[in-house]
């Protein structure tokens, strides 16, 4: 296998913020990691129960604060306000200033879902649409907003690589920092994907967990088998959240971890949303990100591990054939918040970060833990959408 390899500079972490159904404090946050209870309900949609996984009420409640502070802000979807009152939080941990020149880059894998839908079905009844439905839809209108917010007069990026979306942020923001143009990047993703065509959209691909998926080697019920290779159903579930990331150039002495490596690659597909069965993409970005740090110093992977079949088996086989003499501990968390899409890759690098700092690993409940480490120096996140686009990130302490 060819290895491309880059001379990386160090880059700090020096905040990470996120709102998903896991709360919103990273105190909460972790509290909800170290319990075994996931965050997947019901809700109706047209008259039919489907397992989602939503952030709480009171998270909601802040988000329509927002809405109501500035009447500019009342007519944005909710992807939109997620990642404004994630990028306030962020910026204030990070002790950056509002106004600064700091770049952003946050995506997301869907956009304005919710209220494209809405406008939409406006449209089918009068054939007219509101004046709004345009510029609140576009998909820059996510950066632009929180640049708008936050008064910034850096470069502002917004895209959509699908479910390796967050990462490929977190990419472009390491890119600028190390070109010299800027020094400090906000990354991350933000996705609002539980309306009823999305996932319709998603049940039609035959992907999407149905309810009261059981299976029994499982003591209790868990709709998403994320990392259960030995399911033989599709079980993935749909969650909304938005996650940000600070990035500083250089070794900060405050950072809450460093990235140490990097790499992405995108294989040719056979299929429009399938990858191969031993993950080839996934198996270079994951080289790359080693770079030249031994597979055996990795001590954890936070995997992609959508609760698919193929997905889940994929990723496995990819990272048994890097990590060779010691496959690290194996965990993921869309058992518990569901597949955040374009927001997953933020989550995931928040759960690294989180794990790190705690010095505890945190697995999936029903899937047997091997090589759990007794220290945590080196964390490996995974993301990867359709397409094939996949990037890993190797994070250090």
């Amino acid at each position: 296998m060819l290895q491309i390899f880059f001379v990386q500079k160090p880059i700090s972490i020096t905040a990470i913020s996120s709102i998903s159904p896991l709360g919103r404090l990273a105190d909460e946050i972790w509290e909800n990691y170290n319990h075994d209870h996931h965050c997947i309900s019901e809700k109706i949609y047209n008259g039919h129960p489907i397992l989602v996984s939503q952030i709480s009420e009171k998270t909601l409640q802040d988000i329509d604060a927002l809405k109501q502070a500035d009447s500019k802000y009342k007519s944005l979807d909710k992807t939109v306000l997620f990642a404004m009152c994630t990028a306030r939080q962020a910026i204030k941990q990070a002790g950056w200033v509002a106004g600064d020149n700091f770049g952003i880059n946050i995506g997301s894998s869907r956009g304005a879902t919710e209220l494209f839908e809405t406008y939409h079905e406006g449209f089918l009844k009068t054939n007219t649409v509101e004046t709004l439905s345009s510029p609140t839809t576009t998909l820059g209108n996510i950066s632009s907003w929180v640049a708008h917010d936050l008064q910034t007069q850096g470069p502002e990026i917004s895209h959509s690589i699908t479910c390796s979306t967050a990462l490929h942020s977190v990419l472009n923001g390491i890119a600028w920092i190390n070109s010299g143009m800027c020094t400090k990047f906000l990354v991350g993703g933000s996705e609002a994907p539980l309306t009823p065509f999305t996932i319709a959209q998603m049940q039609a691909l035959k992907i999407y967990a149905k309810r009261n998926t059981k299976l029994a080697s499982v003591s209790q019920e868990y709709p998403c088998q994320a990392l259960n290779l030995n399911k033989t159903k599709n079980t993935m579930v749909l969650g909304e959240g938005a996650s940000v990331v600070c990035l500083e150039q250089g070794e900060k002495q405050d950072a809450l971890a460093l990235i140490k490596g990097y790499g992405y690659a995108t294989e040719i597909l056979k299929h429009n949303i399938s990858i191969s069965s031993d993950a080839q993409c996934f198996q270079k970005s994951m080289s790359m990100a080693l770079g030249d740090t031994s597979p055996d110093e990795v001590d954890i992977i936070v995997m992609h591990a959508p609760g698919t079949v193929k997905g889940d088996s994929s990723e496995t086989k990819a990272i048994e054939n890097v990590f060779v003499n010691k496959t690290p501990a194996l965990t993921t968390n869309k058992w518990k918040l569901g597949h955040t899409f374009g927001a997953s890759g933020a989550l995931s690098i928040e759960f690294a970060v989180l794990m790190l700092q705690h010095q505890k690993f945190i697995g999936v409940p029903f899937v047997e833990q091997k090589n759990i480490p007794k220290k945590l120096k080196n964390i490996m996140v995974n993301a990867v959408g359709f397409g094939g686009n996949a990037v890993s990130i190797l994070l250090s302490r």
